[in-house]
């Protein structure tokens, strides 16, 4: 019974390193189209060799990786969307310059949100270059900071859009409760367009918690409100009860100690179990929409 007790507990653990070696993404290299800088990124291609429509991440403040692996969060959204029948590239901005957390005020975070449009096409060129990848179904999500530079890359005029122009730009972007959603904070030095006049180049759709205390959803709802009466191609759904980071799998709700919120608070993050599984369905139709 021992001896069989073991064997099974081996066969088992072979197995689950089998399916975690399968399910792992791999790390890539993607190179910036106008600095040339190089950048860290994982690749995560779904089974099969037909050809198929991709996804970009751009993380959040804290960064992509844990210990050297993507965090949980965009971990589980690589494997939701694997499994959908997307591509996953998921861009390391931050340790590619050095970077640990960006979450604070300074110089980094600027340089973040100002150089990381240009992180978004380096990503959208390399997984154009692939031979699986339909290059003009190439999709942007982002979360928190990475969302507000997801706003700042899908503006008609993005300072990091290369000249030229790509053939195919990004089919259309999911921003997970932004940083500085707001008309104040769309345009120069972070993108050349006048205050008020904000454009988006393809369909965006804004998933916000109600209860965040660090990205407020009351402002970026204003700003959605605005750009929808110009006709803009914007949608915003919030969770009323959720907090930063709902989709994240299994964080308990906490404050975070590391970090203070632009009102001196401590910002709320936790997952909230109805919010996320309604994110995915949003998401994912999203995605199958615009495709």
């Amino acid at each position: 019974m021992i001896r069989t007790a073991i064997c099974m507990a081996i066969c088992l653990c072979f197995a689950f390193l089998a399916f975690s070696a399968s399910a792992q993404p791999m790390r890539v290299e993607v190179s910036e189209p106008d600095s040339g800088r190089m950048l860290d990124a994982w690749l995560a291609l779904p089974d099969g060799d037909e050809t198929v429509p991709a996804v970009v991440f751009l993380h959040g403040c804290s960064g992509l990786t844990f210990s050297g692996s993507p965090l949980a969060t965009y971990s589980a959204w690589s494997a939701i969307l694997n499994d959908a029948g997307y591509a996953v590239l998921m861009v390391d901005s931050a340790v590619s310059r050095g970077f640990r957390g960006t979450c604070g005020p300074g110089a980094e975070r600027a340089t973040m949100y100002r150089e990381r449009p240009s992180d978004a096409y380096a990503g959208l060129l390399y997984l154009q270059g692939l031979p699986r990848i339909a290059p003009d179904r190439v999709f942007l999500i982002g979360w928190s900071q990475g969302g507000g530079v997801a706003l700042l890359t899908m503006n008609t005029e993005s300072i990091g859009r290369p000249l030229p122009s790509p053939q195919h730009d990004f089919r259309g972007a999911v921003a997970f409760y932004p940083g500085k959603c707001s008309a104040e904070f769309l345009h120069a030095p972070y993108t050349s367009v006048e205050p008020g006049t904000w454009s988006t180049i393809a369909p965006m759709l804004i998933l916000h918690g109600g209860r965040d205390n660090w990205t407020p959803a009351a402002p970026c709802q204003a700003f959605v409100d605005e750009l929808q009466t110009r006709g803009e191609l914007v949608e915003i759904t919030v969770y009323p009860d959720a907090v930063h980071s709902f989709d994240a799998p299994n964080l308990p709700l906490r404050p975070r100690q590391d970090v203070l919120t632009s009102r001196g608070e401590a910002p709320l993050v936790g997952t909230d179990p109805k919010a996320r599984v309604a994110a995915k369905e949003a998401v994912l139709a999203f995605l199958a929409d615009h495709s």
